[in-house]
């Protein structure tokens, strides 16, 4: 990319940024979507470090996955959301640079005592029921949401 392209992309990226962190941007988005009674009732109160952008994000969330306490997915990371809040971190499923795939993970074939021994380095099983729950509840999401479509 010549210099003077990548100098200008910069720019123009930075003042997107800009533009997409108003406040009114997401007041107005807010209100086109939820109506003028739910941006009332949702609006950011001063005393908190909350803008209109958060209060979006988690309105939209709540309509995504519903209200109650849920394992979700976003791309490949895995969060527990409560009531359209984020609560807590549980982790990704995409692979660290540096981790290499166990043998068990390959197509080699090992005995069941082998298998055994072998430890993924960067997952415990902890994180596999994790991550298998948040998929399932992905898979059942898009499933109703498919059904209520037809």
């Amino acid at each position: 990319m010549p210099m003077n392209v990548a100098i200008w992309y910069e720019k123009v990226c930075r003042k997107w940024k800009v533009l997409a962190s108003h406040n009114m941007l997401w007041s107005k988005l807010f209100r086109q979507r939820w109506g003028i009674d739910q941006a009332a009732f949702y609006a950011p109160n001063p005393i908190d470090a909350r803008s209109w952008k958060d209060v979006y994000e988690t309105q939209d969330r709540c309509d995504r996955v519903g209200i109650g306490l849920k394992i979700i997915r976003e791309g490949g990371d895995y969060f527990l959301v409560h009531q359209g809040e984020i609560q807590r971190y549980l982790g990704s499923r995409r692979k660290r640079r540096g981790v290499k795939d166990s043998p068990s993970s390959s197509t080699t074939e090992l005995g069941v005592e082998d298998a055994m021994k072998v430890e993924e380095p960067s997952r415990g099983i902890l994180d596999k029921i994790l991550f298998f729950l948040g998929d399932l509840e992905a898979a059942s999401a898009d499933a109703k949401r498919g059904r209520l479509l037809l």
